[in-house]
C-alpha cells in the first residue's frame, strides 16, 4: 500500500507542461467524490512558487468555481503580474474540462526585519493524549454505508486531534470557537515552499464545520449542503509542519446561505506563523421534489 503521507507529497509536485503551464493529478485527497478544495488550493500555490523560485509566499487569495472532477487531471495556468523589488505576484487559473474551478492570487515577498507582535495562542491542552480522527471515527464505523466505510475509515496524511469534537451522528449546538492540534511528520525536510503548499493544503480541513457548530449540524447525518466558495491565507513566519500546530478556528457569522469562518495556526510554542479566512457555502438541503 502506498504510504498517504507520500502520496501526498507527490500530488503536490505537479508536473510541468511548458513556460507558466503545469498539470496536477485530481485524485486523492480527502474525498472521493469531487477534489478536495485545500489540494487544489496547494496545487496552484505550488504551480505559482515554480515561478518565484527565490521569494516566500506571504499571503494567497482563492474562489472556488466549480466542483474539481478527480477522474481527469487539472492544467494550471500561471500569469506573472508582476515582479518588483521586493514582491512578485502571481495569478494562476486552474482548468478542467475547458472551464475554471479555481482562480487564485499569491503575493511574495523578500524577507525583511520589521516591528513586530501578536496575539497570543489560546490556552488550549496539548495534543498528548488527546484522540487522533481514527479513534473518533473507527466507534462509528457500522453507521457507515458498506460502500463508503473504506474511504471512512482510510488513513489521513494530516494528522489531526480535535480538543473539542462535535459528535458525527448526534451533534448538538456547540461553541463555535474550537481548537485542534495538526502535523505531517513527513513534512520533515521538504522545502519551503512545500511546507507552504502542505499548510495550504492543511488549512482547509475542519474550517468550514465552525459554521455548522453553534447549529448543531453535522455532514453525517445530512440535512446541510456545503461547499467552500473563497479561500485567504497569510503566511506570517517559517512553516515546519512536521512540529504539532494548533489550528485556532471560529465562525463570527453565518447566515443567508454562507457562513464566514476564520482561524490562526500557531506552533506548539506559542507563535502566529500564519491565519486563514473562508466563506462557505451552508444551505439545507432540499430533495428533489422540493426543488422543482
Amino acid at each position: 500500500m502506498v504510504d498517504v503521507a507520500e502520496e501526498l507529497l507527490g500530488i503536490l509536485d505537479i508536473e510541468q507542461l511548458e513556460v507558466d503551464l503545469f498539470r496536477g493529478t485530481g485524485a486523492g485527497g480527502e474525498t472521493p467524490t469531487r477534489i478536495f478544495g485545500g489540494q487544489v488550493i496547494a496545487q496552484a500555490l505550488m504551480a505559482a512558487y515554480r515561478t518565484v523560485p527565490d521569494r516566500a509566499c506571504h499571503s494567497l487569495h482563492a474562489y472556488f468555481i466549480r466542483p474539481g472532477d478527480p477522474k481527469i487531471p487539472v492544467i494550471y495556468a500561471v500569469d506573472r503580474a508582476r515582479d518588483g523589488g521586493s514582491f512578485a505576484t502571481r495569478r494562476v487559473v486552474a482548468i478542467q474540462h475547458g472551464k475554471q474551478i479555481l482562480n487564485l492570487s499569491a503575493s511574495f515577498h523578500d524577507a525583511e526585519e520589521s516591528w513586530s507582535h501578536q496575539h497570543p495562542m489560546p490556552k488550549v491542552v496539548g495534543p498528548e493524549g488527546l484522540p487522533s480522527q481514527a479513534d473518533l471515527r473507527a466507534p462509528h464505523a457500522d453507521k457507515i454505508k458498506a460502500s463508503l466505510r473504506p474511504d471512512f475509515l482510510r488513513p489521513r496524511p494530516i494528522e489531526i486531534r480535535e480538543i473539542d469534537p462535535q459528535e458525527y451522528f448526534t451533534p448538538k449546538p456547540l461553541d463555535d470557537r474550537n481548537n485542534l492540534w495538526f502535523r505531517m511528520e513527513a513534512a520533515r525536510g521538504q522545502s519551503e515552499m512545500m511546507q507552504h503548499c502542505l499548510l495550504a493544503y492543511a488549512s482547509d480541513m475542519m474550517l468550514l464545520g465552525s459554521s455548522l457548530r453553534p447549529h448543531g449540524l453535522s455532514w453525517m447525518v445530512g440535512g446541510v449542503v456545503t461547499a467552500s466558495l473563497d479561500h485567504a491565507m497569510w503566511f506570517h513566519a517559517p512553516i515546519r509542519f512536521e512540529d504539532w500546530h494548533l489550528y485556532s478556528l471560529d465562525s463570527p457569522f453565518t447566515g443567508g446561505g454562507r457562513g464566514f469562518n476564520r482561524g490562526a495556526i500557531y506552533t506548539e510554542d506559542g507563535r502566529l506563523v500564519a491565519s486563514v479566512a473562508q466563506e462557505g457555502l451552508v444551505r439545507r438541503y432540499k430533495p428533489k421534489e422540493e426543488r422543482g
